[in-house]
């Protein structure tokens, strides 16, 4: 008789057992068991807590026991301990999970919610975590179903609106901490505040000490309907998009009768799109244009100069980000910086992540609070002082004008240019 047979302290042939499962089903390929931590101590000789401290990195063992535990691992292709038996022991699974209040493939396309993933990923995972993105409740055919099934120690909320309330309650009852990066005010969430309004309010003030008095705002989408076109006194009143209205709140402060224009998503073919109604042929051109992001500002910048327009000498344009803009537009002109405001992207998310971590740990944090900043550069000037419209000429055109030589409206009038 096999000697581990009779005696119930002898060391188990593993592999013999585990190679009785295939054969006692024919016809199924074999399984592979997956090594474990025991195996990996017994090669090394040493206990399976030594093994665990080992891969862990933590705890008093010696640099000759881990090369040891190391090398056995090797050998028997073990990877390390299972991640779900380690969630199961701590009670948590080691996510953050990220809800961005837009499609992700949209979300994606803008580098500011990229910039700020990296700030949220720079600090969850200095400390252990990984991040899941789940799509907004409010644009998901499931509903809550992600924020219910999904396997999360806490939530940061990226931009998300108002309507978002119910499925920040269902979090709320799953005991899951929830922090939201510039939102409108969310009952159990902390904060991560960018100054949104008040940031526009200086933009706007910077061009009205410039003497514009005709400025007309872009605006980002209000809403997953992902809507173009002038927008409407109602639309903006009952909008949630709370970035937006911030924006255009701001710019209103300082000029309150502005209209807006609503742009279907943040890029530089929305800004053109909506650059081109402004600046069709025939109607009143404004002297100056804030754009709610930095993508919108070069497509207003590239639809001016396709329309026979300077800019800043007929146009001015602001943006909002800050990020590198990288189109080709800006290398047949003389521009070479939108003048725009520049957030701290990553800051706000290395805020919120750590604002999520204190929270496991049983902290409550205090809310953070950002600023953005004015940066002057070369798309912003004093305004014309002639009437301008667009002859249908120079909209046909596609050239770009130089910067010396003068568009066509100043060709045609006699004012001239500040």
């Amino acid at each position: 008789m096999d000697a581990s047979a009779s005696d119930p302290g002898a060391p188990r042939d593993d592999a013999a057992v585990g190679d009785r499962t295939p054969e006692a089903r024919p016809g199924r390929p074999p399984r592979t068991s997956r090594p474990t931590l025991a195996a990996v101590a017994r090669a090394a000789g040493v206990a399976p807590s030594t093994a665990s401290l080992a891969f862990s990195g933590s705890g008093p063992v010696s640099e000759e026991a881990r090369e040891r535990v190391l090398a056995a691992a090797a050998a028997l292709g073990y990877d390390g301990p299972d991640p779900r038996a380690r969630s199961l022991r701590r009670g948590r699974s080691g996510v953050i999970g990220v809800v961005l209040d837009d499609r992700l493939s949209d979300a994606f396309r803008d580098p500011v919610n990229v910039l700020t993933l990296d700030g949220i990923a720079e600090v969850a995972g200095a400390a252990g975590a990984s991040l899941l993105l789940v799509r907004s409740p409010l644009d998901d055919e499931r509903g809550l179903g992600p924020l219910v099934d999904a396997p999360m120690d806490a939530v940061i909320l990226i931009g998300c609106n108002r309507r978002i309330d119910s499925a920040v309650a269902v979090l709320r009852r799953r005991a899951i901490p929830v922090v939201a990066i510039e939102a409108d005010d969310i009952e159990g969430a902390v904060p991560v505040h960018l100054d949104n309004r008040e940031a526009s309010h200086r933009a706007a003030a910077y061009l009205a000490e410039l003497g514009h008095e005709q400025v007309t705002v872009v605006s980002l989408p209000l809403d997953a309907s992902h809507r173009r076109g002038p927008l409407d006194e109602d639309r903006a009143h009952t909008t949630a998009a709370f970035i937006s209205t911030e924006r255009l709140l701001g710019v209103r402060e300082v000029f309150p009768d502005a209209p807006a224009v609503e742009a279907a998503a943040s890029s530089v073919e929305e800004g053109r799109i909506a650059g081109a109604a402004l600046f069709a042929p025939g109607v009143e051109v404004p002297t100056a244009v804030v754009a709610q992001s930095d993508l919108l500002a070069v497509g207003v910048v590239s639809a001016a100069l396709e329309a026979g327009l300077r800019v800043p000498e007929d146009v001015s344009v602001v943006g909002f980000d800050g990020i590198t803009v990288d189109d080709s537009l800006f290398h047949r002109t003389h521009i070479r910086e939108l003048t725009t405001l520049v957030q701290p992207f990553v800051p706000k998310g290395e805020a919120a992540a750590r604002a999520a971590l204190a929270m496991l740990d049983g902290e409550q944090p205090e809310p953070a609070w950002f600023r953005s900043e004015l940066r002057v550069g070369d798309t912003t000037a004093r305004p014309r002082t002639w009437p301008a419209t667009v002859a249908a000429s120079a909209s046909a055109s596609a050239s770009l004008p130089s910067p010396s030589t003068p568009s066509p409206r100043e060709q045609t009038t006699s004012g001239d240019p500040a």
